[in-house]
C-alpha cells in the first residue's frame, strides 16, 4: 500500500529530529594503536558528543598511554638521554648502545617496549656471547631509554618502571687481559722505523701509551699546551680523562726525547701533538682518529710477533710494570686517574709467585 503524505513528512520529520551518528575522530583512531582495551574506547568515543572532546574532558594522543614506539619517538628519546650526559665516552657508549637497540628493536615484528622485550633483547646479547660488563651497559642504555620515553610521555610510566625492574647479567670471575713483558714494550715502541715522519709519530705515540697509561682518546687529544715542568719534572697538567675526571701524569724523560724528535721533524708548535701522516710522508689535518691509534698498535704489535693486542692493553702493561718496578698502588691510581683502587688492582693483573713465596722468609723461620 502506498504511504500517504502526511507519513512521508512525519518520516522526514523523524530522520532529521534523530541525533547524528557522529563520524570517528581521526585522532583517537592513531591512538587505539597503543590502547589496551580498543573496543571500549570506541564505544566510549560514539556515546561522548563531539563538544566534550575539544574541551579537554577525553585524553587526546598525547595524554594516552603508549606501548609502541615509533622511530621518531625513539630518536627523540635518544637525544634527550645524550643532552642529559655531559662526558664525550658516555655519550658516545650511550649514542652506540642505543641504535643498536633500535636496531635491534625495529627488526622484529611489532614488539611493544616493555620488561619481555627488554628481557628477550638481553637473551639476545647473551647468544652473541659479549661480555657481562658490555650486556650490562647496553641494558643500563635501554633503561635510561625508557625513562626520558616516560618523562617525555611517550611511554607508559608503569612499563618504564617494568623496565628498570630487568637486572643486569652477573660478572662471575674476572676478564683477563694483554699484558706485555718489558722486552715486549721496548720492542713494540721500537718497532716503527725512525727515519720517516709517520715512524716518528708512531715511536712517540707507542711510548707515551706504554709509560704514561694514556687512553685512546687522551692521547689523540692531548696538546702541546697540556706539557709543563713541575718541580723540576716534565707532566702532562689538568689532563681530561674518562667521566670527565682531571689528573695529572708524569712524563719520563725519554718519552719527552721521542715527542721532541716528532714536534722537531714535523714542526708543530701549537694544538694537538699527534696529526695524520699521509703515506707520501706529509702531515695532514690538525689531529688524528682513535681509530688510527688502534691500527697503530695493531701493526706495531704484529711486527714483534704478538697478536690480539689492544691499546688498552697498553694501559695495564703501564700499570703491571710500575707495579713490579716497585711502584705503590696509590701512585698507580693517581698516574692511570682510577676513581677505585680496585679497578687498579685488576689492571696489575699480579700473579702467586711460588719460586720466591712471599711466606718464605717472614722472620719466625729456624735459624741456621
Amino acid at each position: 500500500m502506498p504511504a500517504t503524505s502526511f507519513e512521508l513528512r512525519h518520516h522526514r520529520r523523524h530522520i532529521s529530529t534523530s541525533p547524528p551518528r557522529l563520524k570517528p575522530n581521526p585522532l583517537s583512531s592513531r591512538c587505539l594503536t597503543a590502547h589496551p582495551k580498543r573496543g571500549v574506547h570506541d564505544r566510549l568515543m560514539a556515546r561522548r558528543p563531539a563538544g566534550d572532546e575539544a574541551k579537554g574532558t577525553f585524553p587526546t594522543e598525547a595524554q594516552a598511554p603508549q606501548f609502541h614506539l615509533r622511530l621518531s619517538d625513539l630518536e627523540y628519546s635518544k637525544t634527550a638521554v645524550l643532552n642529559s650526559l655531559t662526558s664525550v665516552d658516555d655519550q658516545r657508549g650511550y649514542g652506540h648502545a642505543i641504535d643498536e637497540f633500535v636496531d635491534w628493536y625495529c627488526s622484529e615484528p611489532r614488539l611493544a617496549l616493555n620488561r619481555t622485550v627488554v628481557l628477550r633483547y638481553r637473551t639476545y646479547l647473551a647468544a652473541r656471547l659479549l661480555a657481562p660488563g658490555t650486556i650490562n651497559l647496553r641494558l643500563g642504555a635501554v633503561r635510561r631509554l625508557a625513562y626520558e620515553a616516560a618523562d617525555c610521555g611517550l611511554l607508559s610510566a608503569d612499563l618504564a618502571a617494568g623496565i628498570r625492574r630487568v637486572k643486569g647479567v652477573r660478572n662471575l670471575g674476572v676478564r683477563l687481559g694483554n699484558w706485555l713483558s718489558d722486552r715486549q714494550s721496548l720492542a713494540l715502541w721500537q718497532a716503527p722505523n725512525d727515519q720517516d715522519l709517520k715512524g716518528k709519530r708512531d715511536r712517540a705515540l707507542l711510548s707515551l701509551l706504554l709509560a704514561c697509561g694514556l687512553r685512546r682518546h687522551e692521547a689523540v687529544a692531548l696538546r702541546l699546551e697540556h706539557l709543563e715542568q713541575w718541580e723540576g719534572h716534565w707532566a702532562i697538567v689538568d689532563l681530561k680523562g674518562k667521566g670527565g675526571h682531571v689528573r695529572t701524569v708524569p712524563v719520563p724523560g725519554w718519552v719527552m726525547e721521542e715527542l721532541r724528535v716528532w714536534l722537531n721533524a714535523s714542526g708543530i708548535d701549537r694544538g694537538k701533538i699527534f696529526r695524520r701522516v699521509t703515506k707520501m710522508g706529509r702531515m695532514l689535518g690538525e689531529g688524528m682518529s682513535e681509530k688510527a691509534v688502534w691500527h697503530i698498535v695493531k701493526d706495531s704489535a704484529k711486527r714483534i710477533g704478538v697478536e690480539n693486542l689492544a691499546p688498552h692493553d697498553l694501559r695495564r702493561t703501564c700499570a703491571r710494570l710500575c707495579h713490579a718496578a716497585g711502584g705503590e698502588l696509590e701512585q698507580i691510581q693517581f698516574l692511570l686517574g682510577h676513581v677505585s683502587i680496585q679497578t687498579t688492582e685488576r689492571y696489575l693483573g699480579c700473579k702467586q709467585r711460588i719460586s720466591s713465596a712471599v711466606n718464605d722468609r717472614i722472620g719466625i723461620e729456624p735459624r741456621a
